[in-house]
């Protein structure tokens, strides 16, 4: 705590520096023409002002903390020779550096950044959120199959897409979100409309599960005692064929299809920030399934059972578990999760195509390693900073560095604490 509130002191003094630098610069200059001006900073005073008091302020933070660093390292690693602890220090310097760098050109370089334009930076905020809850359902199924099974299973994010894809054919072919409308004419509209939206939901849920379950007893179930690099390229195949079997044009073709909403998307304006109805149906959708899933596996006999496999299968045979059965049914619980999942991305983002699950499947798996992959709180909250992570990335630095942040934050957590935030959940085996 202490160094915290040292760390955040020199942070703030360093502000305070560039700040009273700026002043003097300002009073010694007074007499400056508008023309000298723009050629110290072209955007104006008060951004050149922000600018020269964070970039100082941010340096001393990285001084102060490399010097920590430096001195700690020194500390555990006495006697380890100095190659090793200058390897050590030059690794963690490089990884701070990168995070001030990331956080000055949010906060103070970007001419759109936070200290200049901060309902920009609230909106980004709001749309990580979003993003973020979409990849919670995602990485809930991830962390479930891996802590009963082991088994990363990449084919999760195909899953994903198959949901999106089924919501959309429910919707344009099926017209199900009219359904209740058609059955109960003297329903309210906004009413009709919210249940067929469920049972759009609904149908993706399902279809999902049975092809999560054929996936498991086809392709997972004979490699149960063969070594994990086997299933897991056998995952990476599944993968593959569900993205090119998808593309055939008798399935869902390659092409990129629109997507039809299946209600009409409201937007409000909150202090200048946009806060669109899609946004609350996706955060408020996504806490109700990880309060259900909670309870699943705390509250339920079947929750009771998949902890159980989880911690030793063969005591679990002993105790009369279906062991197989169980993971199963983890296997259709994670692919409902990822389903609906697929609906609320497909209406947050309406425009589909079969490759769609690639990228959101690799993330959602990221955040799961991020907040501990087998927890399920650690992979809610890592879903939350991955969604922050990439929206503030795309909209700070540049849209295409938004994957390559993501993926640099998994190298990150592998090497400074590979169990993530959370760890392993408590009573479970590493």
């Amino acid at each position: 705590m202490n160094r915290t509130l040292k760390s955040l002191a020199l942070f703030l003094g360093g502000i305070a520096l560039g700040v009273a630098a700026a002043g003097l610069f300002m009073l010694f200059h007074s007499s400056l023409t508008p023309q000298e001006l723009e050629a110290w900073d072209k955007d104006g005073v008060v951004p050149g002002l922000v600018m020269q008091a964070g970039s100082i302020g941010f340096g001393v933070w990285f001084l102060y903390l490399v010097g920590w660093i430096t001195r700690s390292q020194i500390r555990k690693q006495a006697g380890a020779g100095f190659g090793k602890i200058a390897r050590s220090v030059a690794g963690n310097a490089l990884m701070i550096l990168l995070a001030i760098w990331f956080l000055w050109r949010m906060f103070v370089q970007h001419p759109e950044g936070v200290l200049i334009n901060p309902t920009l930076f609230a909106q980004y905020v709001v749309d990580g959120i979003r993003l973020g809850f979409v990849y919670a359902l995602i990485s809930l199924g991830y962390t479930m199959v891996y802590g009963i099974v082991r088994l990363i299973n990449f084919a999760h994010g195909d899953v994903f897409m198959v949901g999106a894809f089924t919501s959309f054919y429910a919707i344009k072919a099926m017209r199900l979100h009219l359904l209740p409308a058609r059955l109960f004419p003297t329903l309210s509209p906004w009413v009709a409309i919210a249940i067929g939206t469920v049972l759009v939901i609904i149908l993706s849920m399902v279809v999902c599960m049975l092809l999560a379950v054929v996936i498991e007893r086809v392709a997972y179930k004979p490699l149960r005692n063969a070594p994990r690099i086997a299933a897991l390229i056998t995952a990476i195949g599944v993968s593959f064929f569900l993205e090119y079997f998808s593309s055939l044009p008798e399935v869902f073709t390659s092409n990129y299809i629109i997507y039809e909403q299946p209600f009409k998307v409201v937007s409000w304006k909150i202090l200048g920030v946009q806060i669109s109805n899609v946004t609350i149906i996706i955060i408020l959708v996504s806490i109700l399934f990880l309060l259900l899933l909670r309870w699943i596996v705390y509250g339920t006999k079947l929750g009771k059972a998949m902890r159980a496999t989880s911690w030793d299968k063969p005591t679990a045979r002993l105790m009369g578990i279906d062991v197989d059965g169980v993971i199963t049914k983890t296997f259709a619980i994670g692919a409902a999760l990822a389903g609906a999942g697929g609906v609320l991305y497909a209406i947050a983002y309406p425009q589909l195509i079969v490759f769609m699950g690639i990228m959101p499947g690799l993330k959602a798996f990221v955040a799961a390693v991020l907040g501990g992959i087998g927890n399920l709180n650690g992979a809610f909250v890592g879903s939350l900073i991955m969604g922050q992570a990439e929206m503030l990335s795309a909209g700070y630095i540049l849209t295409p560095m938004r994957d390559a942040i993501a993926f640099t934050i998994l190298i990150i957590v592998l090497l400074i604490r590979p169990t993530g935030i959370f760890g392993e959940p408590e009573g479970e085996k590493a």
